[in-house]
């Protein structure tokens, strides 16, 4: 109910939405245990979506009908990307981006709700404008004492439960107790607001009386709820499939989640995603299987059928002590904190898309986030670690000489190694930095006949690549100095040879080991040079120690 507010929506939406999630995640879903329904990560996201196209004084009805619609399009575009085998978009918001988004989005939580606590409304949207428009509120005497005082005992409650024994039922006591509050001393008299009536029974399918002029602004937003929800989805399913002990089919889950929405959409609800909260009180009670689902939709129902009167004196402000509680849940300081001290490029990544969800709102959020996950990607494959590698005596294989001083280099031979594939945004970088090396071999007096790609990590090179790494070898056999490949993928050769690169280098440039191409290096060029392996132990044992 809380979050149902939180979306702009009668508070009696969200049970609805509860027992058809519920339901259809039963039927559908493969995690044993994950439960489906109304997120305090969505209702900001909902209400983004749809109180544009209410305007100032748009009815509830309405606003019921375009959350149906907003549900029943994530439903179709969450089986779409099921036909079209898309369950890996979900994994496009990396981590750091991620903790910046939750983080802002839990801004905006707590802010969206805090005239709400207070006991007054605003018309204000955005987190910056609704933190001015609650404040102007208090400065203008708008408060409700009694409503501010249940609304912060609720907090202090359900924060107590939370700490003190998790088992405690803190949301429960909060709300009936604050609900025991109004009919005892008659306080829906006296300014607090409360969900008054709520209706009996329960709704049939209907379909979401939306016009066609809304379909469209609908949709950007259901392909960005779609995206969240599958993101947070698959990664709740993965995570609580491990502590269970079975694997969970992502793919599998987004036909799930689809027909959750489809079927909260039909009955009055609003878009869903896998609740992280329920879950872990699920598996904490001792769930097993999908009938701990089964269960609590029955129980929803039995409410909305015989006791829909408990509900109507519950103040509005206890509604809002639970959301608050929840979006502070949602903020995780701890992850900032150790993103700062590991990795502080990775740090202002999130806190951009923190600002960005704050500032710009939290469907733009989703827009900036998946964003700067892509740019972050980018950067790193635009200017990728590489190495000049060598021999290290009494150790295997080829290293990093600047990471091992006592590498030795092969006379005439350059061994370079690229770490990313090789596309339009590195491909000039990748020949300035082989030209640099080449260079700096020369000036120290060395020779230099070969350069040797260690390419075991490139992984791809696109047409622009190609078009360089042509130049490159034009401008090195222009100065006598060949290029030849090592561990190249076979899919990789595959494109060069489409290219037309794999004929000019020649079947003599590739080999399968650096071992192998080093032998080949030596046997082309006759240079005298005995590997390590084949030393006296004495000569190994001396070099070693100096």
């Amino acid at each position: 109910m809380a979050y149902a507010e939180l979306a702009g929506l009668p508070a009696v939406t969200g049970l609805y939405t509860s027992v058809t999630a519920l339901l259809a995640y039963a039927l559908l879903g493969r995690s044993r245990i994950m439960m489906l329904g109304p997120d305090s990560a969505l209702g900001p996201l909902i209400a983004a979506a749809i109180l544009p196209l209410l305007g100032a004084h748009g009815s509830p009805s309405r606003a019921v009908a375009l959350a149906g619609m907003l549900a029943v399009i994530m439903g179709l575009v969450c089986i779409l990307a099921r036909l079209a085998r898309l369950g890996a978009v979900a994994e496009l918001l990396s981590m750091p981006v991620r903790i910046g988004y939750i983080n802002g989005l839990a801004i905006v939580v707590v802010v969206s709700q805090l005239p709400k606590l207070a006991g007054f409304s605003t018309d204000a949207r955005g987190a910056i404008p609704e933190l001015r428009a609650f404040g102007q509120g208090v400065v203008d005497g708008l408060v409700s004492w009694r409503s501010l005082i249940i609304g912060l005992t609720c907090i202090g409650v359900i924060t107590a439960a939370r700490h003190l024994w998790s088992r405690l039922p803190g949301i429960l006591i909060a709300v009936v107790g604050a609900t025991i509050a109004v009919v005892a001393f008659d306080l829906a008299t006296k300014g607090v607001a409360v969900v008054g009536p709520v209706p009996s029974g329960f709704p049939g399918p209907t379909w979401p009386g939306v016009g066609l002029g809304d379909l469209g602004r609908l949709l950007g937003a259901a392909v960005g709820l779609t995206f969240i929800t599958l993101t947070d989805s698959a990664a709740l399913a993965r995570t609580f499939g491990l502590r269970q002990g079975h694997e969970v089919d992502t793919n599998a889950e987004i036909v799930a989640l689809g027909g959750a929405n489809l079927a909260a959409g039909l009955f009055q609800g609003f878009p869903v995603s896998a609740s992280s909260t329920r879950t872990a009180v699920a598996e904490s009670s001792g769930a097993q299987t999908q009938m701990a689902g089964v269960v609590a939709a029955t129980m929803i129902m039995v409410v909305l059928l015989f006791a829909g009167g408990l509900i109507r004196n519950l103040p509005l402000s206890a509604l809002a002590a639970v959301v608050i509680v929840a979006g502070l849940s949602l903020f995780d300081l701890v992850s900032f904190r150790w993103l700062l001290r590991v990795r502080p490029t990775e740090f202002l990544l999130s806190a951009a898309a923190l600002v960005g969800v704050v500032v710009f709102g939290v469907l733009w959020g989703i827009v900036i986030a998946v964003g700067l996950s892509l740019a972050e990607f980018v950067r790193r494959q635009w200017r990728p670690y590489d190495a000049v590698l060598g021999r290290v005596p009494g150790t295997k294989g080829y290293h990093d000489i600047d990471r091992h001083r006592d590498a030795e280099q092969i006379p005439g031979l350059v061994i370079y190694r690229f770490d990313a594939p090789i596309f339009f945004a590195n491909a000039e970088y990748l020949q300035r930095r082989v030209r640099a090396v080449v260079n700096e071999r020369q000036a120290h007096g060395g020779v230099v006949n070969r350069v040797l790609f260690a390419a075991e990590p490139i992984t791809d090179i696109d047409t622009t690549g190609a078009e360089v790494l042509g130049s490159l070898l034009d401008e090195l056999r222009a100065r006598g100095i060949d290029i030849a490949f090592a561990e190249l993928k076979g899919p990789v050769k595959d494109r060069l040879r489409r290219y037309g690169l794999y004929e000019r280098v020649g079947d003599g440039g590739f080999s399968p080991t650096l071992g192998v191409a080093v032998d080949n290096y030596l046997r082309d060029t006759g240079v005298d040079w005995v590997d390590w392996t084949d030393r006296p132990a004495s000569a190994v044992e001396g070099e070693a120690t100096g």
